[in-house]
């Protein structure tokens, strides 16, 4: 095994253990924990992460980028704006099914309360999502609706409402608050969501 193999072998090793010891204790997880459940030592996360924010930062950064870039893959590109935003809602949906429904709740509650701990890491954590969901204002910029094409501005309030919207949406799937939420309701609401005039055709 190469050097850079060991490597990254190391930071896959991290951050899965971090997943784990951060979705449990939150802004009291311990880094001693997560490197032993990582068989390494702590020396590792300052080496690879700089610091245990760096390694939380790291965590959000794995956790979102395979799901952008599955949303990526699932929204055509010659579609229409309502028609990419019903993709993506039914994809959203799809996800509050899967085996880890519960352990990535339970992380984005974990982070929420980290961040209120910590206005640093809040910060690092708004940047990482941020950058992320770049990714989604891109699939949206430059589709037709209602005879015009949307714009970065626009794309960027939209994608905004969504995350807000399906964040609260699929929490109160997995709680069990929301049991009629299917596949058609979030699309549904997604789609009056960008329907919506004022929120897209409004003024930079």
């Amino acid at each position: 095994m190469t050097r850079a193999e060991a490597r990254e072998r190391n930071r896959r090793a991290l951050l899965d253990a971090a997943f784990q010891v951060v979705s449990r204790d939150g802004y009291r997880a311990k880094l001693d924990e997560i490197a032993e459940r990582a068989g390494l030592t702590t020396g590792a996360v300052y080496s690879l992460f700089g610091s245990k924010n760096g390694l939380v930062v790291a965590l959000v950064a794995d956790y979102l980028r395979p799901y952008y870039e599955e949303i990526e893959k699932e929204v055509p590109a010659g579609l229409d704006l309502l028609e990419a935003v019903d993709v993506f809602a039914r994809h959203y949906r799809r996800s509050c099914d899967a085996p880890d429904a519960l352990p990535r709740l339970s992380l984005q509650i974990t982070l929420l309360d980290m961040a209120l701990h910590d206005p640093d890491l809040g910060s690092q954590l708004a940047t990482s999502v941020r950058a992320q969901e770049d990714h989604l204002i891109a699939l949206f910029t430059g589709r037709s609706h209602n005879g015009s094409v949307v714009t970065s501005h626009q794309a960027h309030r939209l994608t905004t409402a969504l995350r807000a919207l399906f964040v609260g949406l699929s929490q109160g799937v997995t709680l069990g608050l929301a049991p009629d939420a299917d596949e058609q309701y979030f699309a549904d609401t997604a789609r009056a969501l960008a329907s919506d005039v004022s929120l897209i055709d409004h003024a930079a």
